[in-house]
């Protein structure tokens, strides 16, 4: 029975939300709540900001009904150990949280298993949904697996697959994955009560070559404009909206950084004369880009310092000159 089974919860951004909620609403018994510890923010550093899982714990008044929470700085901490222990979890279940050391994954008796923006054993690792569609994937998903050893690499327990439309960005499908997510980890739950489950090994999977998802950084989010229009275009929309991508614009000895964060293929055919990078504008309505096989159209992007606006407002307030280029 689910009221039975005691269920200690790990996760930390939004994405993670979801699936607690949907074990909370469906009257899962959550016994505690494991999340990162509170975010110094403000200009000193004097205000600290609960990550999205805890506000969900404070805002449902999980404490009061009992529901322990946990904010390790570190997860070999013997104190930190030792209270998860005294939980008493059968299971746990972790959603975009942290690498859990095998003390912690292996302490409940049916296991750990994790929700994974992925169809695995394709892009373990970070950064999943950024990296499909940065390569164009038609096609992502989820996947529940239980931990081992090495990262993203347990045998699967269930997936659910989803289409990618060609101008989709992250943001797009991280949406739908995570509300895919809630319905998907009480679904596993419920299969592993019934004992209705039947683990696959991944390297059991025909998934082809597979492809990494590592952790992107800022250096990774600078477009190459000698790319294909299709391969920026996916590039741009891997990276919608955070952490988006970007690239500098040349402005006589003023060069400026700048986010992209939603264009538009075109099928115009490149006038050779124009450098890769170059803009072209009518100085009112549209802003378009030399790349390696044609040009693609800048809908929406933000001057550093600047706010996030479209095509129309950025030339309003930027002059167009026909020296500028992208770099």
């Amino acid at each position: 029975m689910k009221k039975d089974l005691r269920i200690v919860y790990m996760g930390t951004p939004d994405f993670a939300v979801e699936s607690l909620k949907a074990l909370v609403d469906g009257g899962y018994n959550v016994v505690g709540v494991i999340t990162m510890p509170d975010k110094a923010i403000g200009r000193h550093g004097s205000v600290l900001q609960p990550s999205p899982v805890k506000q969900f714990y404070l805002d449902n008044g999980l404490e009061e009904k009992g529901v322990k929470l946990l904010q390790p700085e570190k997860l070999k901490d013997e104190a930190f150990i030792g209270e998860l222990r005294a939980l008493e979890a059968d299971i746990q279940i972790v959603v975009a949280f942290r690498m859990l050391p095998e003390v912690v994954w292996n302490m409940p008796r049916l296991g750990t298993f994790n929700l994974h923006a992925s169809l695995l054993p394709q892009y373990r690792g970070a950064a999943p949904l950024n990296w499909a569609i940065i390569n164009g994937d038609e096609e992502t998903g989820i996947t529940t697996f239980f931990l081992k050893h090495e990262i993203d690499t347990g045998k699967i327990i269930q997936q659910v697959r989803i289409p990618i439309g060609e101008n989709d960005n992250v943001g797009d499908i991280h949406d739908r994955l995570m509300m895919l997510g809630g319905k998907l980890v009480t679904e596993t739950v419920d299969n592993i009560i019934a004992g209705n489950i039947n683990p696959i090994e991944q390297d059991e999977v025909d998934a082809g070559e597979l492809r990494p998802a590592p952790k992107i950084f800022h250096d990774t989010c600078r477009i190459d404009w000698n790319m294909s229009v299709k391969k920026v275009h996916d590039f741009v929309r891997g990276l919608s909206p955070y952490p988006a991508a970007w690239t500098t614009l040349t402005v006589g000895e003023k060069p400026v950084d700048v986010k992209i964060y939603e264009t538009e293929k075109t099928d115009e055919t490149p006038q050779d004369e124009l450098p890769i990078g170059a803009v072209v504008s009518d100085g009112k309505n549209y802003l378009k880009v030399r790349c390696k096989d044609g040009f693609i159209n800048i809908l929406t992007l933000q001057i550093a310092g600047k706010k996030r606006m479209g095509v129309v407002d950025f030339l309003r307030g930027f002059k167009y000159e026909k020296s500028m280029q992208f770099v």
